[in-house]
This record gives structure tokens, sequence and C-alpha cells, in this order.
């Protein structure tokens, strides 16, 4: 019974789709030649606008993924130039420390604490140095704000007016980008 009722249905489903070709050949036969053109060619400028529709879908959709593609390459590379950035920032005032250390060692500074500290100083630049960090250059160059914080003016005739004479605490920079300002004092021309 059941192949029956297949093919009853298969024979509902073929006389609709007859059906529906009749009338749109019974249509066609209806018009003119002329009138089936003009349906044609506007069928034709119907299809044509959605195709051109469809194609600047495409051309947008494929500049935001190559636009997301460059945007996430772009973070990528500044998370692996720039991701130690908050270590380092936590290590330089160990670094400073150190320095500060070595500073207010005397002539006779020739203890083994003192080489040790010399040596670890010395070890940990060098670890640095090899992540990018280097020294902002500060005594002795122009004053530079975009590298340099002033803390005091010195009224000085050995230098010219903003140049910096002295540096509290050294800027660092992290591969051309800037970590920490150098603390500074600039002079200026005696009054």
């Amino acid at each position: 019974m059941k192949k029956h009722e297949t093919r009853h249905d298969t024979a509902q489903i073929n006389t609709a789709d007859s059906a529906g070709h009749d009338a749109a050949e019974t249509a066609t036969e209806a018009a003119t030649p002329e009138e089936r053109i003009h349906q044609l060619e506007e069928q034709l400028s119907a299809k044509e606008k959605e195709c051109r529709e469809h194609w600047d879908r495409f051309l947008r959709e494929r500049a935001d993924l190559e636009n997301y593609r460059k945007r996430a390459s772009r973070e990528k590379e500044e998370l692996l130039n720039y991701g130690i950035k908050s270590l380092i920032e936590e290590i330089l005032p160990v670094v400073d420390n150190l320095e500060r250390a070595l500073a207010h060692v005397g002539e006779d500074g020739d203890s083994a604490v003192v080489e040790g500290i010399r040596m670890t100083h010395c070890m940990l630049l060098a670890a640095l140095k090899k992540f990018g960090v280097t020294a902002v250059e500060a005594a002795g160059a122009p004053f530079d704000p975009t590298f340099h914080q002033a803390m005091t003016q010195v009224p000085t005739d050995e230098y010219p007016a903003n140049t910096v004479v002295e540096e509290f605490q050294k800027g660092y920079l992290l591969k051309e980008r800037l970590l920490r300002p150098a603390m500074v004092s600039v002079s200026t021309s005696p009054k």
C-alpha cells in the first residue's frame, strides 16, 4: 500500500508542476514576441541589479575581513613587542636602587659585596637590553618634554637655556616607546 501512496503523491506533484508550467506557457503564448522580449529584458535587468548588489556586498565583506586580519596581526605584534611592559616597569626600581647603592660606595668600594652589586646591576641591564629596553639620554642633552620630566629649573651660565643639567632618575624606552621619562633639572638663563 505504501508504494501505491508514494506513486499517487508523486503523480500529484508532477501534475502540479505540469499545471504551473502550462500556466507559464499559456501566459507566454498569449503574449506577443515584443511583450515577451520586454518581460525578459526586465527580468534580466532585475537580475543584473541583484548581481551588482551581491557583488558589492561581497567586496565589502572581503574588505572587512582583510581589515580584521590586519588589525589582528597588528594587535598580535603589539602584544609580542610590548606585553612585557608591566614586568619591566616593576624591575626598573630595582635597577634604580642598585645604581643608588653603587653611587654611595666610597673610593674603597672593592669589597666582595660591592663587586656583587656591580655584577648584578650589569646582568640586569644586559637582560633588559635583550628585550629592547634602553636608557633615555638626559644629562647635557636639550630638554625634550617627550622624554624628560622637569623637576626643577637651574639658572646657570654653564649650559644653554633648556638643557638638561642633572638627571635625578633615569628614563627608559621599550623598543622606541617611552616606559618612563627621565626626571631632570633644566637650565635657564641667569636673571
